[in-house]
Protein backbone atom coordinates (compact mmCIF):
# COMPACT_ATOMS: atom_id res chain seq x y z
CA UNK A 1 0.00 0.00 0.00
CA UNK A 2 1.72 3.50 -1.16
CA UNK A 3 1.16 6.26 1.54
CA UNK A 4 1.34 10.16 0.62
CA UNK A 5 0.37 13.14 2.33
CA UNK A 6 -1.03 16.32 0.23
CA UNK A 7 -2.80 19.47 1.26
CA UNK A 8 -5.98 18.66 -0.27
CA UNK A 9 -8.41 15.59 -0.73
CA UNK A 10 -7.56 13.76 -3.45
CA UNK A 11 -10.76 13.66 -5.94
CA UNK A 12 -10.60 10.06 -6.47
CA UNK A 13 -10.84 8.93 -3.06
CA UNK A 14 -13.34 6.44 -2.63
CA UNK A 15 -13.33 6.71 1.18
CA UNK A 16 -12.76 9.46 3.58
CA UNK A 17 -11.63 9.25 7.33
CA UNK A 18 -11.97 10.94 10.18
CA UNK A 19 -9.87 10.69 13.37
CA UNK A 20 -11.72 11.06 16.80
CA UNK A 21 -10.31 11.17 19.73
CA UNK A 22 -11.87 10.00 22.75
CA UNK A 23 -15.10 11.37 24.19
CA UNK A 24 -14.41 14.46 21.49
CA UNK A 25 -17.48 15.35 20.18
CA UNK A 26 -18.19 13.75 16.56
CA UNK A 27 -18.30 16.53 14.01
CA UNK A 28 -16.78 15.45 10.74
CA UNK A 29 -17.07 18.47 8.40
CA UNK A 30 -19.67 15.88 5.99
CA UNK A 31 -22.70 15.05 7.40
CA UNK A 32 -22.05 15.94 10.91
CA UNK A 33 -25.58 15.90 12.56
CA UNK A 34 -26.28 12.14 11.10
CA UNK A 35 -22.35 11.15 12.24
CA UNK A 36 -23.52 12.54 15.91
CA UNK A 37 -26.48 10.66 15.96
CA UNK A 38 -24.93 7.78 14.52
CA UNK A 39 -22.29 7.33 16.99
CA UNK A 40 -24.41 8.08 20.03
CA UNK A 41 -26.37 4.86 18.50
CA UNK A 42 -23.38 2.83 18.18
CA UNK A 43 -21.43 3.96 21.20
CA UNK A 44 -18.85 5.40 19.33
CA UNK A 45 -16.65 6.91 21.63
CA UNK A 46 -13.31 7.54 20.17
CA UNK A 47 -11.64 4.57 21.71
CA UNK A 48 -8.15 3.80 19.90
CA UNK A 49 -9.18 1.33 16.64
CA UNK A 50 -12.81 1.83 16.91
CA UNK A 51 -14.36 1.99 13.76
CA UNK A 52 -17.84 3.25 12.28
CA UNK A 53 -18.84 3.04 8.44
CA UNK A 54 -21.34 5.78 7.39
CA UNK A 55 -22.55 6.30 3.93
CA UNK A 56 -24.04 10.03 3.05
CA UNK A 57 -24.32 12.10 0.26
CA UNK A 58 -22.63 15.46 -0.53
CA UNK A 59 -23.66 17.45 -3.12
CA UNK A 60 -24.95 14.93 -5.49
CA UNK A 61 -22.38 12.59 -4.70
CA UNK A 62 -22.80 9.39 -2.49
CA UNK A 63 -19.65 8.92 0.25
CA UNK A 64 -18.38 6.18 2.27
CA UNK A 65 -17.25 8.13 5.77
CA UNK A 66 -14.96 5.86 8.17
CA UNK A 67 -14.66 7.26 11.49
CA UNK A 68 -11.76 6.16 13.88
CA UNK A 69 -10.89 6.80 17.21
CA UNK A 70 -7.36 7.71 18.34
CA UNK A 71 -7.89 7.39 21.99
CA UNK A 72 -5.58 10.08 23.94
CA UNK A 73 -3.64 10.13 20.60
CA UNK A 74 -0.53 8.61 21.80
CA UNK A 75 2.10 6.73 19.38
CA UNK A 76 0.10 3.43 20.23
CA UNK A 77 -3.28 4.69 19.66
CA UNK A 78 -2.61 6.14 16.79
CA UNK A 79 -1.14 2.89 15.09
CA UNK A 80 -4.39 1.19 16.56
CA UNK A 81 -5.79 3.76 14.60
CA UNK A 82 -4.23 3.30 11.55
CA UNK A 83 -4.10 -0.12 11.67
CA UNK A 84 -7.85 -0.51 12.35
CA UNK A 85 -8.34 1.71 8.91
CA UNK A 86 -6.19 -1.37 6.63
CA UNK A 87 -8.15 -4.15 8.72
CA UNK A 88 -11.21 -2.13 8.01
CA UNK A 89 -10.77 -1.41 4.62
CA UNK A 90 -7.91 -3.88 3.04
CA UNK A 91 -10.79 -6.13 0.75
CA UNK A 92 -13.47 -4.08 0.91
CA UNK A 93 -13.45 -2.99 -2.66
CA UNK A 94 -12.36 0.38 -1.59
CA UNK A 95 -8.54 1.36 -3.43
CA UNK A 96 -8.22 4.70 -2.67
CA UNK A 97 -8.22 6.13 0.81
CA UNK A 98 -8.20 9.62 2.17
CA UNK A 99 -7.63 10.23 5.75
CA UNK A 100 -8.42 13.90 7.16
CA UNK A 101 -5.43 14.56 9.60
CA UNK A 102 -5.89 17.97 10.48
CA UNK A 103 -5.03 18.88 13.85
CA UNK A 104 -2.18 16.07 14.03
CA UNK A 105 1.09 16.95 14.37
CA UNK A 106 3.61 14.94 11.58
CA UNK A 107 4.59 12.53 14.04
CA UNK A 108 1.23 11.06 15.34
CA UNK A 109 0.02 10.88 11.50
CA UNK A 110 3.57 8.75 11.02
CA UNK A 111 2.33 6.25 13.60
CA UNK A 112 -1.09 5.92 11.47
CA UNK A 113 0.50 5.59 8.36
CA UNK A 114 3.01 3.21 10.16
CA UNK A 115 0.23 1.23 11.28
CA UNK A 116 -1.47 1.21 8.34
CA UNK A 117 0.94 -0.38 6.09
CA UNK A 118 2.10 -2.75 8.90
CA UNK A 119 -1.85 -3.84 8.91
CA UNK A 120 -2.15 -3.74 5.36
CA UNK A 121 0.95 -6.63 4.90
CA UNK A 122 0.05 -10.25 3.88
CA UNK A 123 1.75 -12.54 2.29
CA UNK A 124 0.01 -14.44 -0.75
CA UNK A 125 2.66 -15.72 -2.37
CA UNK A 126 1.48 -19.05 -2.61
CA UNK A 127 -2.05 -18.42 -3.06
CA UNK A 128 -3.65 -18.94 -6.73
CA UNK A 129 -7.46 -19.27 -6.00
CA UNK A 130 -8.47 -16.14 -4.33
CA UNK A 131 -11.91 -15.31 -5.21
CA UNK A 132 -12.33 -11.06 -5.67
CA UNK A 133 -13.51 -10.67 -2.35
CA UNK A 134 -10.97 -12.29 -0.81
CA UNK A 135 -7.93 -10.27 -2.95
CA UNK A 136 -6.27 -6.77 -1.57
CA UNK A 137 -8.45 -3.87 -2.97
CA UNK A 138 -6.73 -1.56 -0.68
CA UNK A 139 -3.66 0.38 -2.77
CA UNK A 140 -3.31 3.82 -1.36
CA UNK A 141 -3.67 6.11 1.81
CA UNK A 142 -3.72 9.54 1.47
CA UNK A 143 -2.75 11.79 5.05
CA UNK A 144 -4.82 15.46 3.81
CA UNK A 145 -2.54 17.11 6.43
CA UNK A 146 0.04 20.40 5.99
CA UNK A 147 1.71 19.49 9.26
CA UNK A 148 5.18 20.67 9.25
CA UNK A 149 7.97 17.80 8.58
CA UNK A 150 5.25 15.39 7.26
CA UNK A 151 6.85 13.92 4.22
CA UNK A 152 10.25 13.18 6.23
CA UNK A 153 8.13 11.48 8.87
CA UNK A 154 6.38 9.83 6.58
CA UNK A 155 9.42 8.54 4.91
CA UNK A 156 11.45 7.31 8.05
CA UNK A 157 8.14 5.70 9.19
CA UNK A 158 8.18 3.70 5.30
CA UNK A 159 12.00 2.76 5.74
CA UNK A 160 10.87 0.99 9.45
CA UNK A 161 7.51 -0.57 7.93
CA UNK A 162 10.06 -2.06 5.13
CA UNK A 163 12.38 -3.61 7.50
CA UNK A 164 9.40 -5.02 9.36
CA UNK A 165 7.59 -6.74 6.29
CA UNK A 166 10.86 -7.97 4.95
CA UNK A 167 11.42 -10.15 8.21
CA UNK A 168 7.85 -11.30 7.95
CA UNK A 169 8.24 -12.71 4.74
CA UNK A 170 11.35 -14.52 5.73
CA UNK A 171 9.75 -16.03 8.75
CA UNK A 172 6.08 -16.54 6.67
CA UNK A 173 8.02 -18.55 3.76
CA UNK A 174 7.87 -22.48 4.30
CA UNK A 175 11.43 -24.62 5.24
CA UNK A 176 11.09 -25.61 1.59
CA UNK A 177 11.37 -22.08 0.48
CA UNK A 178 13.58 -20.70 2.64
CA UNK A 179 16.38 -22.52 3.91
CA UNK A 180 20.34 -21.00 4.21
CA UNK A 181 21.29 -20.87 0.59
CA UNK A 182 18.00 -19.35 -0.12
CA UNK A 183 17.70 -16.83 2.93
CA UNK A 184 20.69 -15.47 1.79
CA UNK A 185 19.71 -14.88 -1.52
CA UNK A 186 16.51 -12.93 -0.31
CA UNK A 187 19.21 -10.74 1.82
CA UNK A 188 21.07 -10.01 -1.38
CA UNK A 189 19.54 -6.92 -2.70
CA UNK A 190 20.49 -4.87 0.48
CA UNK A 191 23.71 -4.31 -1.23
CA UNK A 192 22.18 -2.31 -3.63
CA UNK A 193 21.08 0.04 -0.08
CA UNK A 194 24.58 0.09 0.80
CA UNK A 195 24.64 -2.89 3.05
CA UNK A 196 28.16 -4.79 2.87
CA UNK A 197 27.22 -8.61 2.91
CA UNK A 198 30.14 -11.38 3.70
CA UNK A 199 29.07 -15.13 3.66
CA UNK A 200 30.86 -18.27 5.21
CA UNK A 201 30.13 -21.68 3.40
CA UNK A 202 30.68 -25.01 5.09
CA UNK A 203 33.81 -25.12 4.22
CA UNK A 204 34.60 -22.15 5.40
CA UNK A 205 33.23 -22.52 8.99
CA UNK A 206 34.67 -25.67 9.14
CA UNK A 207 38.28 -24.23 8.69
CA UNK A 208 37.63 -21.69 11.59
CA UNK A 209 36.19 -24.42 13.75
CA UNK A 210 32.44 -24.15 14.52
CA UNK A 211 32.15 -27.48 15.18
CA UNK A 212 28.87 -26.78 17.22
CA UNK A 213 26.96 -24.87 14.32
CA UNK A 214 28.09 -27.47 11.66
CA UNK A 215 27.13 -30.39 14.01
CA UNK A 216 23.51 -28.72 14.27
CA UNK A 217 23.15 -28.85 10.27
CA UNK A 218 25.09 -32.41 8.95
CA UNK A 219 21.73 -34.05 9.05
CA UNK A 220 20.65 -31.96 6.46
CA UNK A 221 20.83 -31.70 2.52
CA UNK A 222 20.37 -27.99 2.93
CA UNK A 223 23.90 -26.60 3.34
CA UNK A 224 24.60 -24.03 6.07
CA UNK A 225 25.74 -20.64 5.83
CA UNK A 226 27.24 -17.89 8.01
CA UNK A 227 25.61 -14.22 6.72
CA UNK A 228 27.50 -10.79 8.28
CA UNK A 229 25.10 -7.71 7.31
CA UNK A 230 27.04 -4.65 7.97
CA UNK A 231 25.53 -1.13 7.75
CA UNK A 232 28.41 1.52 8.76
CA UNK A 233 26.51 5.02 8.46
CA UNK A 234 28.65 6.79 11.05
CA UNK A 235 31.10 7.80 8.22
CA UNK A 236 33.61 6.09 9.98
CA UNK A 237 32.86 7.72 13.32
CA UNK A 238 32.11 4.42 15.09
CA UNK A 239 35.20 2.42 14.84
CA UNK A 240 33.27 -0.25 17.00
CA UNK A 241 29.92 -1.85 15.84
CA UNK A 242 26.71 -2.20 17.10
CA UNK A 243 26.25 -6.52 16.73
CA UNK A 244 22.60 -8.27 16.47
CA UNK A 245 23.54 -12.17 16.48
CA UNK A 246 20.31 -14.23 15.12
CA UNK A 247 19.19 -17.76 15.37
CA UNK A 248 18.26 -18.66 11.98
CA UNK A 249 17.24 -22.01 12.44
CA UNK A 250 14.85 -22.37 8.71
CA UNK A 251 13.29 -25.95 9.53
CA UNK A 252 13.67 -27.39 13.09
CA UNK A 253 12.30 -31.04 13.38
CA UNK A 254 14.59 -31.28 16.32
CA UNK A 255 17.13 -33.78 14.89
CA UNK A 256 17.20 -37.02 16.59
CA UNK A 257 15.28 -35.76 19.44
CA UNK A 258 12.67 -35.73 17.10
CA UNK A 259 9.85 -33.10 17.86
CA UNK A 260 6.13 -34.87 17.94
CA UNK A 261 4.21 -34.20 14.42
CA UNK A 262 1.88 -32.77 15.42
CA UNK A 263 2.42 -28.64 15.12
CA UNK A 264 5.92 -29.43 13.85
CA UNK A 265 5.01 -27.27 10.71
CA UNK A 266 5.10 -24.09 12.92
CA UNK A 267 8.84 -24.59 12.87
CA UNK A 268 9.23 -22.95 9.53
CA UNK A 269 9.58 -20.09 12.30
CA UNK A 270 12.44 -20.86 14.06
CA UNK A 271 14.56 -18.63 12.08
CA UNK A 272 13.04 -15.73 13.44
CA UNK A 273 16.18 -14.07 15.13
CA UNK A 274 17.66 -14.29 12.29
CA UNK A 275 15.01 -12.72 10.28
CA UNK A 276 14.98 -9.78 12.73
CA UNK A 277 18.08 -9.49 12.03
CA UNK A 278 17.98 -9.13 8.26
CA UNK A 279 14.80 -7.19 8.47
CA UNK A 280 16.47 -4.42 11.20
CA UNK A 281 19.29 -3.91 9.07
CA UNK A 282 17.31 -3.37 6.23
CA UNK A 283 15.56 -0.62 7.94
CA UNK A 284 18.62 1.24 9.14
CA UNK A 285 19.94 1.42 5.63
CA UNK A 286 16.42 2.28 4.25
CA UNK A 287 16.85 5.51 6.70
CA UNK A 288 20.19 6.17 6.37
CA UNK A 289 20.68 5.55 10.33
CA UNK A 290 23.85 7.59 11.54
CA UNK A 291 25.30 4.40 13.13
CA UNK A 292 27.64 1.57 12.41
CA UNK A 293 25.97 -1.81 13.03
CA UNK A 294 26.72 -5.46 12.11
CA UNK A 295 24.09 -8.36 11.99
CA UNK A 296 25.05 -11.77 11.92
CA UNK A 297 22.49 -14.92 10.90
CA UNK A 298 23.71 -18.53 11.57
CA UNK A 299 21.79 -20.30 9.52
CA UNK A 300 21.11 -24.55 9.49
CA UNK A 301 18.32 -26.50 8.62
CA UNK A 302 18.06 -29.50 12.16
CA UNK A 303 16.96 -32.56 10.29
CA UNK A 304 16.91 -36.11 11.44
CA UNK A 305 18.89 -38.05 8.39
CA UNK A 306 21.64 -40.97 9.26
CA UNK A 307 24.40 -37.64 9.41
CA UNK A 308 22.40 -36.31 11.78
CA UNK A 309 24.63 -35.90 15.16
CA UNK A 310 23.48 -38.20 18.03
CA UNK A 311 22.45 -37.46 21.43
CA UNK A 312 25.72 -38.02 23.79
CA UNK A 313 27.62 -36.38 20.57
CA UNK A 314 30.79 -34.00 21.98
CA UNK A 315 31.42 -31.13 18.98
CA UNK A 316 34.04 -28.65 19.97
CA UNK A 317 33.02 -25.25 18.87
CA UNK A 318 35.64 -22.58 17.70
CA UNK A 319 35.93 -20.93 21.00
CA UNK A 320 37.66 -23.96 21.95
CA UNK A 321 35.05 -25.29 24.27
CA UNK A 322 33.60 -28.24 23.95
CA UNK A 323 29.64 -29.33 24.69
CA UNK A 324 28.19 -32.83 24.99
CA UNK A 325 25.03 -32.33 23.01
CA UNK A 326 22.58 -34.50 25.47
CA UNK A 327 19.40 -33.31 23.05
CA UNK A 328 19.64 -32.17 19.47
CA UNK A 329 16.76 -30.42 19.95
CA UNK A 330 18.33 -28.03 22.21
CA UNK A 331 20.05 -26.66 18.56
CA UNK A 332 19.57 -22.94 18.49
CA UNK A 333 22.29 -22.16 21.18
CA UNK A 334 24.73 -24.54 19.43
CA UNK A 335 24.21 -22.26 16.30
CA UNK A 336 24.53 -19.23 17.98
CA UNK A 337 27.41 -19.95 20.39
CA UNK A 338 29.84 -20.36 16.94
CA UNK A 339 27.85 -17.33 15.48
CA UNK A 340 28.44 -14.89 18.96
CA UNK A 341 32.20 -15.93 18.92
CA UNK A 342 32.93 -15.48 15.32
CA UNK A 343 31.25 -12.17 15.67
CA UNK A 344 33.82 -11.12 18.43
CA UNK A 345 36.84 -11.93 17.12
CA UNK A 346 35.86 -10.43 13.89
CA UNK A 347 34.38 -7.44 14.47
CA UNK A 348 35.01 -6.82 17.70
CA UNK A 349 32.07 -5.13 18.96
CA UNK A 350 31.40 -3.46 22.38
CA UNK A 351 28.17 -4.77 22.38
CA UNK A 352 26.46 -7.40 21.03
CA UNK A 353 22.81 -8.84 21.73
CA UNK A 354 21.37 -12.19 19.92
CA UNK A 355 18.02 -12.91 19.70
CA UNK A 356 16.74 -16.53 19.04
CA UNK A 357 13.39 -18.00 19.32
CA UNK A 358 15.32 -20.85 22.02
CA UNK A 359 13.33 -22.24 24.14
CA UNK A 360 9.49 -23.52 24.56
CA UNK A 361 9.93 -22.63 28.20
CA UNK A 362 9.52 -18.99 27.58
CA UNK A 363 6.46 -19.34 26.14
CA UNK A 364 5.22 -20.95 29.38
CA UNK A 365 6.75 -18.09 31.41
CA UNK A 366 5.35 -15.19 29.53
CA UNK A 367 2.85 -16.23 26.86
CA UNK A 368 2.71 -13.75 23.98
CA UNK A 369 3.11 -10.99 25.44
CA UNK A 370 6.72 -10.00 26.37
CA UNK A 371 9.98 -11.09 24.70
CA UNK A 372 12.55 -12.66 27.36
CA UNK A 373 15.61 -10.32 28.42
CA UNK A 374 18.89 -11.70 29.71
CA UNK A 375 21.96 -9.37 29.92
CA UNK A 376 25.63 -9.70 31.57
CA UNK A 377 25.36 -5.69 31.96
CA UNK A 378 22.36 -3.65 33.72
CA UNK A 379 22.97 -0.14 31.62
CA UNK A 380 22.34 -2.16 28.36
CA UNK A 381 19.57 -4.03 29.94
CA UNK A 382 17.32 -1.19 30.92
CA UNK A 383 18.29 0.51 27.27
CA UNK A 384 16.71 -2.69 25.89
CA UNK A 385 13.38 -2.64 28.04
CA UNK A 386 12.92 1.16 27.48
CA UNK A 387 13.37 0.67 23.76
CA UNK A 388 10.59 -2.17 23.88
CA UNK A 389 8.45 -0.02 26.02
CA UNK A 390 8.94 2.19 23.19
CA UNK A 391 8.38 0.38 20.34
CA UNK A 392 5.70 -1.92 21.56
CA UNK A 393 8.05 -5.27 20.94
CA UNK A 394 7.81 -5.87 24.75
CA UNK A 395 10.54 -7.49 26.98
CA UNK A 396 10.64 -8.95 30.64
CA UNK A 397 14.20 -9.32 31.89
CA UNK A 398 15.00 -12.98 33.73
CA UNK A 399 18.02 -13.89 36.02
CA UNK A 400 21.69 -15.00 35.64
CA UNK A 401 23.45 -16.32 38.54
CA UNK A 402 26.04 -19.03 38.86
CA UNK A 403 23.83 -21.31 40.81
CA UNK A 404 21.91 -21.46 37.41
CA UNK A 405 25.07 -21.97 35.25
CA UNK A 406 26.42 -25.30 37.23
CA UNK A 407 23.49 -27.12 36.00
CA UNK A 408 25.47 -26.91 32.64
CA UNK A 409 28.36 -28.69 33.91
CA UNK A 410 29.10 -31.93 32.12
CA UNK A 411 31.39 -34.85 33.69
CA UNK A 412 33.44 -35.78 30.40
CA UNK A 413 33.13 -32.22 28.40
CA UNK A 414 33.11 -28.67 29.38
CA UNK A 415 29.07 -28.27 29.10
CA UNK A 416 26.16 -29.43 28.41
CA UNK A 417 23.87 -28.56 25.91
CA UNK A 418 20.85 -28.71 28.71
CA UNK A 419 20.56 -28.49 31.68
CA UNK A 420 17.67 -29.68 33.95
CA UNK A 421 13.73 -29.51 32.74
CA UNK A 422 13.09 -26.74 34.88
CA UNK A 423 14.52 -22.51 34.68
CA UNK A 424 15.06 -24.45 30.82
CA UNK A 425 15.26 -20.26 29.27
CA UNK A 426 17.59 -19.36 32.23
CA UNK A 427 20.21 -21.98 31.27
CA UNK A 428 20.28 -21.86 27.63
CA UNK A 429 20.98 -17.97 28.11
CA UNK A 430 23.40 -19.50 30.37
CA UNK A 431 24.69 -21.44 27.60
CA UNK A 432 25.03 -18.66 25.36
CA UNK A 433 26.80 -16.42 28.18
CA UNK A 434 30.05 -18.81 28.39
CA UNK A 435 31.13 -17.50 24.68
CA UNK A 436 30.79 -14.10 25.35
CA UNK A 437 34.61 -12.68 25.94
CA UNK A 438 35.98 -10.44 28.58
CA UNK A 439 34.44 -6.69 28.62
CA UNK A 440 31.84 -7.45 25.99
CA UNK A 441 28.27 -6.32 27.20
CA UNK A 442 25.78 -8.60 26.02
CA UNK A 443 21.72 -9.18 25.85
CA UNK A 444 20.36 -12.69 25.23
CA UNK A 445 16.41 -12.02 23.77
CA UNK A 446 14.74 -15.53 23.72
CA UNK A 447 11.75 -14.36 21.69
CA UNK A 448 10.39 -17.87 21.06
CA UNK A 449 6.66 -16.80 21.76
CA UNK A 450 6.52 -13.45 19.57
CA UNK A 451 7.83 -14.07 16.11
CA UNK A 452 4.02 -15.53 15.34
CA UNK A 453 0.74 -15.06 16.23
CA UNK A 454 -2.12 -17.29 16.10
CA UNK A 455 -4.60 -14.47 15.98
CA UNK A 456 -4.67 -10.88 15.06
CA UNK A 457 -2.64 -8.39 17.12
CA UNK A 458 -1.92 -3.86 17.13
CA UNK A 459 -0.71 -4.12 13.81
CA UNK A 460 -0.40 -7.83 12.41
CA UNK A 461 -2.83 -10.43 10.99
CA UNK A 462 -2.16 -14.04 11.62
CA UNK A 463 0.86 -14.96 11.31
CA UNK A 464 4.46 -13.37 11.33
CA UNK A 465 4.99 -10.39 13.62
CA UNK A 466 7.95 -9.16 12.45
CA UNK A 467 8.88 -8.67 16.21
CA UNK A 468 12.36 -7.22 16.86
CA UNK A 469 13.00 -5.05 14.18
CA UNK A 470 10.91 -1.69 15.90
CA UNK A 471 13.17 -2.89 19.24
CA UNK A 472 16.49 -3.11 17.32
CA UNK A 473 15.41 0.07 15.37
CA UNK A 474 14.50 1.85 18.80
CA UNK A 475 17.31 0.91 20.35
CA UNK A 476 20.10 2.47 17.79
CA UNK A 477 18.01 5.55 17.93
CA UNK A 478 17.98 6.22 21.22
CA UNK A 479 21.52 5.34 21.89
CA UNK A 480 24.11 4.03 18.96
CA UNK A 481 23.83 6.56 16.29
CA UNK A 482 26.73 9.05 16.31
CA UNK A 483 24.67 12.30 16.40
Amino acid sequence: MQIVSSATRPAEAQCLVFLVAKDAPVAPPIAASLARDAAATARFGGDAGATLDLYVTEGEALRHLLLVGTGAGTASDMEKAGAAISARLLTSGVAHVAVDGGGHDAQALAHLALGARLRAWRWDAHRTKLSDKQKISLASLTLVSQAEGLAAALTEADALAQGVMFTRELVAEPGNVIYPETFVDRCRPLAELGIELRVLDENDMAALGMGALLGVAQGSVRKPRLLALRWDGSGGKQEKPLCFVGKGVTFDTGGISIKPAAGMEDMKWDMGGAGAVAGVLKALALRKADAHVVGICGLVENMPDGGAQRPGDIVKTMSGQTVEVLNTDAEGRLVLCDAVWWAQETYRPGTLIDLATLTGAMIISLGHEHGGLFSNDDALAERLLAAGSESGDKLWRFPLSDAYDKLLDSPIADMKNIGPRYAGSITAAQFIKRFIQDGVKWAHLDIAGMVWADKPGLTWDKGATGYGVRLLDQLVRSHYQAS
